[in-house]
């Protein structure tokens, strides 16, 4: 970060295919520093490298690396480099209702203290963020973002969690939504509206599906769209008709994930069972 370079690129995912938009930062910065400003936001930030000084509530809070930042909506604040090096970080502004779904009251969150030491936390956003700026896939970004900020709201702030987070009736559930998503791979519904259908919040269900399949939604339907995909490999279909035919946005998606479950690109796999066939 020594060298001068600063940069600052924002990048948009959208919470469900017809949820609310959610601008994503990655940023790094030596000299700037921000005006003060508000936004209506939760502004949730990750510190990934250096020193950040950061003007709040009429004192300076400083964060490291690791460091959990969460400022809440209307609250003036400024930003800058709390050393010679400068800081880098990553940031997401996240709508008040999306870190109140598995909390009671009317209330929103109230964060007292504003830099937080969850380190597990911390890893999980910061891996969020950096695949949803890479593929803002809005199935994704529904099974992650919520659960990550409801999470967030539960273990730091004042609003009142559920005393019993079990959801009766789990594993029907867990398995109706499986199925949906399985019929509709191409245009997979909401969880949203999922979750209306059924009479739950999209807490309950991300809880049901998470607790009955051991993965979210989002990452059991990309592992169902690689076995379609590997049986069209299989008979010969290209990579990137593969990726259309099974629901992923483009090829590049599909290689993502098609590594993850089997550890090798969809075209060297395709390339190995070709010469395996001759």
């Amino acid at each position: 970060m020594a060298d001068g370079r600063e940069q600052a690129r924002w990048t948009r995912a959208r919470v469900g295919r017809c949820g609310p938009v959610l601008d994503l930062l990655t940023a790094r910065f030596n000299r700037h520093e921000y005006a003060p400003h508000a936004h209506d936001e939760y502004t949730v930030g990750v510190t990934v490298g250096g020193l950040e000084v950061i003007a709040y509530r009429g004192g300076h809070i400083v964060s490291g690396p690791g460091s959990i930042v969460v400022l809440e909506p209307g609250e003036m604040h400024t930003g800058g480099p709390a050393a010679p090096d400068g800081y880098s970080y990553r940031a997401l502004y996240a709508a008040p209702a999306l870190l109140t779904d598995g909390t009671l009251g009317t209330a929103l969150p109230h964060f007292r203290e504003p830099v937080l030491d969850d380190p597990g936390l911390a890893a999980a956003l910061r891996r969020t963020h950096t695949d949803l700026s890479a593929h803002p896939d809005p199935l994704e970004a529904e099974s992650r973002l919520p659960w990550l900020l409801t999470a967030l709201a539960r273990r730091h702030s004042t609003a009142r969690a559920s005393d019993d987070d079990t959801v009766p009736g789990a594993g029907p559930i867990a398995l109706a939504v499986r199925d949906r998503l399985a019929d509709e791979l191409l245009a997979p519904p909401s969880l949203a509206d999922l979750a209306a259908g059924l009479g739950l919040s999209r807490y309950q269900l991300l809880r049901a599906f998470r607790t009955t399949m051991g993965v979210p939604p989002y990452a059991w339907l990309a592992q169902y769209r690689v076995t379609r995909a590997r049986a069209l490999l299989d008979a010969g279909v290209r990579p990137a008709e593969a990726a259309a035919l099974v629901g992923f946005a483009d090829q590049a998606h599909l290689t993502r994930w098609f590594r993850r479950v089997l550890g090798v690109t969809p075209a060297a796999y395709r390339n190995s069972v070709q010469d395996a066939g001759r």
